[in-house]
């Protein structure tokens, strides 16, 4: 994990937060101390433990001289409280600092350090009291599709449907002997049979639709389609109160009936792209089917428009899973439904399911999956088949050809937010150096007016050199010209440094103020009074307006002043 010095820098201005905790200790820091506070980062949700800085604003660098081989207390950290800690050793202007990232606790267990679990309270920690323990043991909750259904028997499940699964799971397994295996067998060895009943799980992957209606008539997903956004009936309604097993081929069935393929030039060849990626789209509805809550009585919608699929599931996100840790943090609600689909590779196990989708789709020049509509009730992800960016991954190909390297979801991610101009999400700025070396972004700005874009090179390939200059924005001289011209404008009451900020919003109050002192030392432009009710005002010589003597006076007294 690689820290930017400019982000370090922006951390320093930060509240102390659940994110952030700062310690001097400039001759040492107790292990114990340390293991304690990496617990209670842990435990609320993750952070950074940072030693050297000063912990009351405005913070300072001060330099530490503990832990003088980072190797082995890390190694220490991660055998005491079994979590992936690293640290960073950053060599500062002012001195040594060390940042451990701590991960997030695993969800439902709380991270204990010397006998108790911690949590921190101002600057200092407390033990967590037994409710709060408790209420992250009942985080992963009961798996509602491992309970039985006292009242259904084999009869009521789709056999084709198991001697399919049956047939699946041997080919992954490579255990022939499946083959010569009772079906009961099969299922009980699925975990799918306990004590001789059926699960919910079993219903929900195998149930025929007699079955399902008497039993669990919430194991449904119903398909529309419409021909455009603005319509409001729809031109085709499916119900599919079946099996998911056999269900999961049907739908995608009906779903490429109508999957458009899209052409695009690459250099002499025309190129084609399906609208809707097959893997993309199973893994989708997969993902509805294994994560939805049950005990809800809603069904899962699949709607279908010519260059869109939404699929809506009810029940919020599990508990401890957000839409910022979404691509690292699995925790399927209905466990035995997703080992039985792992058992025969319809799911991605280990949180895959959903890096491939956002690889997938931007691989092919696509919008990420857009979880706009999800809340605590339901989940939405919307995925666009419209491909508007295909050049973007031919220019990632000849940079991996050419420097010899690849790149992992979180980067292809990470560029995808700049390319379209949104902001990068935190969880995704550690890997913006890895990007820097090789060259595929640039960074402008310093301090907290840093900001990153895609580089010359991937604008010189597309052809496309002006929109690099003006995504790049002004040089230095530029954005002092602009400034000394609102200075003019603004007379005789003068500018406000506030007002200037706004000229130049890309730049931090601490930047604009570095320009003025440039423009003031350099005889154009001068600033009557100090802090937030100063003024700027054009220097003489660059002014059609004279000062009168007092504010003259005024201007030689607060030039002395430096900052405003």
């Amino acid at each position: 994990m690689s820290t930017i010095l400019a982000e370090f820098e922006a951390w320093l201005s930060e509240p102390e937060s659940e994110r952030l905790e700062f310690k001097e200790a400039k001759s040492n820091f107790h292990f114990e101390t340390l293991a304690k506070y990496c617990a209670a980062l842990a435990n609320e949700g993750g952070g950074k433990m940072i030693l050297g800085v000063t912990d009351k604003r405005p913070r300072a660098v001060v330099g530490t001289k503990a832990f003088a081989e980072p190797p082995r207390t890390v190694a220490g950290l991660v055998e005491r409280l079994r979590l992936k800690i690293e640290c960073e050793e950053i060599q500062h202007r002012c001195g040594r600092v060390l940042i451990f990232h701590v991960p997030s606790r695993p969800i439902g267990m709380a991270v204990e350090a010397d006998g108790a679990f911690w949590m921190r309270a101002g600057e200092s920690l407390r033990a967590m009291t037994q409710d709060e323990v408790r209420r992250i043991v009942l985080e992963a909750g009961p798996d509602y599709s491992a309970e039985t259904c006292p009242e259904a028997g084999i009869s009521d499940l789709d056999l084709q449907a198991v001697e399919r699964f049956r047939g699946l799971w041997m080919e992954k397994s490579g255990n022939a002997s499946l083959a010569r295996t009772q079906v009961e067998q099969v299922l009980e060895d699925a975990e799918l049979l306990r004590g001789g009943r059926i699960t919910h799980a079993a219903l929900i992957l195998f149930g025929t639709h007699k079955a399902l209606g008497r039993h669990l008539a919430q194991a449904e997903t119903i398909f529309e389609y419409r021909s455009s956004e603005s319509s409001i009936p729809y031109q085709q309604r499916l119900e599919f109160r079946q099996g998911f097993f056999t269900a999961l081929d049907e739908l995608w069935k009906v779903i490429n009936l109508r999957n458009e393929v899209q052409q695009y030039q690459d250099g002499l060849f025309v190129k084609q792209i399906p609208t809707f990626n097959e893997r993309v789209v199973r893994e989708a509805i997969l993902n509805a089917v294994t994560h939805r809550d049950y005990r809800l009585a809603g069904s899962v919608f699949i709607r279908q428009f010519p260059q869109k699929l939404e699929i809506v599931s009810p029940g919020g996100l599990p508990a401890g899973i957000t839409l910022e840790n979404i691509l690292n943090r699995q925790l399927p609600r209905n466990r035995r439904v997703a080992e039985a689909c792992g058992k025969c590779h319809l799911v991605e196990r280990s949180g895959q399911g959903i890096d491939l989708m956002f690889r997938n789709l931007i691989e092919e020049g696509k919008p990420r999956p857009d979880f706009t509509g999800t809340d605590d009730h339901q989940v939405s992800v919307t995925l666009c088949g419209e491909v508007r960016n295909p050049q973007f991954l031919r220019f990632l190909e000849r940079v991996g050809l050419e420097r010899q390297t690849s790149f992992g979801t979180m980067d292809l991610i990470t560029l995808d937010y700049l390319q379209r101009q949104e902001p990068v999400p935190e969880a995704f700025k550690p890997g913006l150096e890895h990007l820097l070396e090789e060259g595929v972004i640039e960074r402008i700005g310093r301090g907290r007016g840093v900001r990153f874009l895609l580089s010359r090179r991937f604008y010189s390939f597309l052809g496309r050199r002006g929109r690099y200059t003006r995504e790049k924005g002004l040089n230095r001289e530029t954005q002092k010209e602009l400034l000394v011209r609102h200075i003019r404008e603004s007379e005789p009451e003068g500018a406000r440094l506030a007002d200037l900020q706004d000229v130049l919003r890309d730049l931090s109050r601490k930047q604009v103020q570095t320009l003025l002192r440039e423009l003031r030392d350099g005889g154009r432009v001068t600033v009557v009074g100090v802090t937030r009710s100063g003024r700027w005002h054009p220097a003489q010589k660059d002014s059609s307006i004279a000062p009168n003597p007092k504010e003259r006076s005024n201007r030689r007294q607060s030039r002395s002043n430096g900052n405003s």
